[in-house]
């Protein structure tokens, strides 16, 4: 049974380069080989993710992920089950998340994942897929 599970969490320091790119390449090896697809939010001081996939493999991810000591306030926002992947041409694709992207602003003029139903944050996280520049991590 397919999954898409939808999560935000804040990274406990800073956000840099070094890390985004670990992050990046450890998520490319371990999606590849459990077939888990996805998109990575970045910015703003939180990460904003989705995972697809079957569902026992993105529960296991997805409870690695609480447990990881680089994230901090991690919150389930949406599971549901699904007949086709929305991410299937990712393993993982990094999207920058900024406060000032006009397509946050107009969807949700104060984004905040924590306080966005799940429908108004896949909705964002879709229209910033199909207007940035995802960075693939395949």
């Amino acid at each position: 049974m397919l999954v898409r599970l939808l999560y935000v969490s804040q990274p406990v320091g800073p956000i840099t380069t070094t890390m985004t790119t670990l992050i990046l390449e450890k998520s490319a090896s371990y999606n590849k080989k459990e077939n888990i697809t996805g998109v990575l939010c970045q910015g703003s001081g939180l990460w904003l993710q989705v995972l697809e996939g079957e569902r026992s493999h993105v529960n296991l991810l997805y409870s690695r992920i609480m447990a990881d000591r680089t994230h901090r306030n991690v919150e389930l926002l949406s599971m549901e089950e699904i007949t086709q992947r929305q991410f299937g041409q990712w393993s993982m694709a990094l999207v920058y998340l900024s406060k000032d992207d006009p397509m946050v602003q107009m969807a949700h003029p104060e984004f905040d994942p924590y306080s966005a139903s799940a429908k108004e944050a896949i909705f964002i996280l879709d229209e910033l897929v199909k207007t940035g520049t995802p960075i693939s991590a395949n």
